[in-house]
């Protein structure tokens, strides 16, 4: 897979993303105008859906691919790597990057004793 630079997602990006993630598969812009439509309860116009898959493919999370008259696009960064990507994000927007801070903050929330030890548990198996 490619190395992209990370781009948070707006909500409707997302949606979007999440369809493709959970068929692992490349579709044409007219399937997935068809599902959203049909089954997600959209009215989306044909741009409205190229407007959002543009947004995508300029953030780096599908390429496009021309197959006759469609556009094809295909997933360059798995779920998995997007939510390590967006926490890594977050860890170094809001707490410089630093693990021992971002878990300060939630244990000035009183993070419950059996997820402490959770927590404490990952750790000393990492």
């Amino acid at each position: 897979m490619k190395e992209v630079n990370f781009y948070k997602l707006s909500e409707t990006e997302e949606e979007l993303m999440n369809v493709i993630w959970e068929q692992n598969r490349s579709f044409r812009s007219t399937e997935l105008l068809d599902f959203f439509n049909r089954e997600k309860g959209k009215r989306w116009k044909s741009q409205t859906l190229t407007t959002f898959l543009t947004r995508l493919v300029d953030k780096g999370m599908l390429d496009v691919k021309k197959d006759g008259r469609s556009n094809v696009y295909i997933p360059l960064l798995s779920i998995k790597e997007y939510r390590k990507r967006e926490a890594q994000s977050v860890l170094d927007r809001m707490y410089k990057g630093s693990v021992r801070n971002f878990l300060a903050s939630l244990y000035d929330e009183k993070v419950p004793p059996d997820e402490m030890e959770e927590l404490k548990k990952w750790f000393s198996d990492k």
